[in-house]
């Protein structure tokens, strides 16, 4: 096996380690049920950084290249979905609790609803 053989290997081990680390992140939203801390602009601007390296690797042929970022692209576009499901889920969960919060009150000076005997 060549050098450049071998580099090759690399180079696909390392982008679809690459490609599936989003994983990672997926999981902890998972766990947290909260995706409040990701950041879904650089998500997208990852997401755009994938589809050019897919032309050019299309352009040259290299499949190696094509492959490896379709597969970066995928999961990436799946960790925006799970993002955006529990922004979405987190929103409506706030709404909750403050139409909770903002249940009656008593009136001002009603003494026996403020809990003060009198």
């Amino acid at each position: 096996m060549s050098t450049t053989d071998i580099l090759a290997v690399g180079a696909t081990i390392a982008g679809l380690t690459m490609a599936f680390s989003p994983v990672l992140q997926i999981r902890r939203m998972r766990r947290t049920r909260s995706s409040h801390d990701v950041s879904l602009q650089y998500l997208g601007l990852l997401c755009l950084g994938f589809v050019l390296w897919v032309a050019y690797g299309v352009s040259i042929p290299n499949w190696v290249v094509v492959g490896t970022n379709m597969a970066s692209l995928s999961v990436m576009a799946v960790t925006i979905l799970v993002a955006l499901r529990y922004r979405r889920s987190g929103s409506r969960r706030a709404a909750a609790g403050l139409a909770r919060e903002a249940g009656p009150k008593p009136a001002t000076g009603d003494v026996a609803a403020e809990g003060k005997a009198g």
